[in-house]
């Protein structure tokens, strides 16, 4: 059974800090492709990043030179570095991977950024 589960987030300042974490199991995480989305109240959720099994990225254009993916294969953990923050990051954030057909999320950690 596929689990992700999500920590990390919290409350911080503007220009501020966070680094999130999804702890994957009952995958063969180094095999998958894993993607960080968010979605803010009254909005659509949408992807901020993504890295491929072979460790490519992919970044939002909103958060590009903030934010970093990357992904621990030995602790099948993944994670997202999030510098230079904005109150506009302020959403619930998802980890996700994709097993054809099946879309896998975990339950969402809440990153607020205000002052």
């Amino acid at each position: 059974q596929v689990q992700l589960v999500e920590s990390g987030g919290g409350l911080v300042q503007p220009g501020g800090s966070l680094r999130l974490s999804c702890a994957a199991s009952g995958i063969i995480f180094s095999f998958n492709a894993m993607y960080w989305y968010r979605q803010a109240p009254g909005k659509e959720r949408e992807l901020v990043a993504g890295i491929t099994s072979s460790g490519r990225t992919n970044y939002a254009d909103s958060v590009k030179g903030r934010f970093t993916i990357y992904k621990d294969n030995a602790k099948n953990t993944l994670y997202l570095q999030m510098n230079s923050l904005e109150p506009e990051d302020t959403a619930v954030y998802y980890c996700n991977t994709r097993i054809s057909p099946d879309n896998y999320w975990g339950q969402g950690t809440q990153v607020t950024v205000s002052s």
